[in-house]
């Protein structure tokens, strides 16, 4: 746990040097190509400047992959916390672009493997342990694979991908980049909250919309 919060803060560091690059938060970067289909691709919405998607395609609805963790920022910038978000995958799974952007570190940090996605000014995209399968400086659409996931079990105690997000050198939920419809597990469905038969739904209570 230690050395995972060592190298998760030196990698900030070390991002948060990176120059950012022309666009707004979510845009194409420049020469970047539509994501033309993305919206059709397990894991993905959308198209084009606007484009998102899972880095890696799961086994759930619209391609939903397995959250063994979510994100828990820490107290204060040392403190302990999960500085990301754990998906469930094999190795040797493609990892993908979460946005349009442009790759701006792909090698080892302390023997993991990282790919940064730098997807507008100040903020990035970090993908761990992960074999980079682009360079430095390619501009990838959403959806685009940018390397294959290692088989390191280190971090989650399985093999899993480790998906943050930064601004400058502070971590933000990388979910929070993804729309409603990928976050959502399945379709609304009405259920009943409590109450005796008779009086509202099936079990007699209220009716609540919940996602499945």
């Amino acid at each position: 746990m230690a050395l995972h919060l060592w190298l998760t803060m030196t990698m900030a560091a070390l991002f948060a040097a990176l120059p950012g690059v022309p666009g707004a938060p979510g845009a194409a970067a420049p020469g970047v190509p539509g994501a033309v289909g993305t919206a059709a691709a397990p894991g993905c919405a959308g198209s084009g400047a606007v484009a998102r998607c899972w880095p890696v395609a799961g086994p759930g609805v619209r391609g939903r992959p397995v959250v063994l963790r979510a994100f828990e920022p820490p107290a204060t910038p040392w403190a302990a916390g999960h500085r990301g978000v754990d998906l469930r995958a094999g190795p040797g799974t493609p990892v993908r672009a979460a946005a349009p952007g442009e790759v701006a570190f792909a090698g080892q940090v302390a023997g993991t493997g990282v790919v940064v996605l730098r997807i507008a000014p100040g903020l990035r995209v970090t993908y761990e342990p992960v074999r980079a399968t682009v360079p430095v400086g390619a501009r990838v659409p959403a959806g685009g694979q940018v390397g294959v996931l290692d088989p390191a079990t280190g971090h989650c105690g399985t093999t899993c991908l480790h998906w943050g997000l930064l601004r400058g050198d502070a971590y933000l939920d990388p979910l929070s980049l993804l729309p409603a419809v990928l976050l959502r597990a399945g379709p609304s469905r009405l259920l009943p909250v409590f109450g005796p038969a008779g009086a509202g739904g099936p079990e007699g209570g209220p009716l609540r919309q919940v996602s499945r």
